[in-house]
């Protein structure tokens, strides 16, 4: 794979930026990575580690002379940070996101980049429970879709590029207008995250259940509920917050759908519940097919021993 970028800045280094900074290195895609982390423990570590080529201390300096800056921070911190780096873009530079949300971020960021500069919104699907400068690794990507998301008008040339990044590093790529990603993301991730914390809280609030038991006997089901509720709070704060809209759309769906399997529990209606199990398990057959999953025993689960 040739040099798609000569340099690119990562602002913010967890688990995306970090394996981004991996794979790209991994494949040749650019002549340096710069990072930056606000945290200066964030930014030791990852000198440490050898994250990216060269570590800066200041958001200012990382972005100098970059061709591609990438924004992997929380969404509640886009604007500002956009703010903080805009008067050092390189003119014809892009500047990209790994956001959750998008519409809420190209309303923040788009404001405060200068003319000249390329702004294409971008979200990878991937991403694991851990977090911190520690977390990444080249393959999160592999096999996995980033959704590109370029507004009206935007450089073709740009959203190539940075489609071609992408590409570089092992994603599938598919293009999408705001609106509808923060929708299709409030269905596949938003509303389930939601919902998972909200099971694990319930078995917290259940004094009926001791929390030994909760963790002694957990089975499958709820073991992966705890493992997208351990995600980090700080980002899944501000997804419900600046994708209200169509997560509160679907959570309302699902209130109605959930109102109709109690009906049909309370009632002994057993052909609904078969027809709805019946229904519902072909999207499982549907993202094994796909091979976005696997259909391994266990859901593939390293055994121990």
């Amino acid at each position: 794979m040739s040099r798609i970028y000569g340099r690119i800045a990562l602002i913010g280094l967890g688990l995306i930026a970090g394996s981004m900074s991996l794979a790209i290195r991994r494949a040749g895609l650019a002549g340096e990575v710069v990072g930056y982390a606000r945290s200066e423990g964030t930014r030791d570590i990852a000198r440490e580690i050898g994250l990216c080529d060269r570590i800066e201390d200041t958001a200012a300096a990382a972005v100098e002379g970059a061709d591609l800056v990438v924004l992997c921070v929380p969404v509640g911190a886009m604007g500002s940070v956009a703010a903080e780096i805009a008067p050092g873009l390189k003119p014809g530079a892009t500047v990209s996101d790994v956001g959750s949300v998008k519409r809420a971020v190209i309303d923040a960021v788009a404001p405060h980049l200068p003319d000249g500069v390329h702004f294409v919104p971008a979200h990878p699907l991937a991403g694991t429970e851990h977090s911190g400068p520690r977390s990444g690794f080249p393959e999160l990507f592999d096999n996995r879709w980033c959704l590109i998301v370029p507004q009206e008008g935007a450089d073709r040339g740009a959203v190539d590029r940075l489609e071609a990044l992408w590409q570089g590093i092992g994603a599938l790529t598919d293009e999408m207008d705001a609106d509808h990603h923060d929708l299709v993301l409030a269905v596949t991730s938003h509303a389930p995250h939601l919902i998972a914390y909200t099971m694990v809280g319930v078995a917290d609030d259940l004094g009926r259940v001791t929390d030994s038991e909760v963790i002694k006997y957990s089975a499958a089901g709820f073991r992966d509920f705890t493992r997208i509720a351990a995600s980090d709070p700080t980002m899944w704060r501000d997804v419900f917050l600046n994708n209200r809209e169509a997560t509160l759309e679907i959570l309302g769906r699902f209130t109605e759908e959930l109102f109709a399997l109690q009906r049909a529990i309370r009632t002994g209606d057993g052909d609904h519940l078969h027809a709805y199990f019946t229904r519902t398990r072909a999207i499982r057959r549907g993202i094994i097919e796909a091979g976005q999953d696997t259909d391994a025993p266990d859901f593939g689960r390293a055994r121990s021993g």
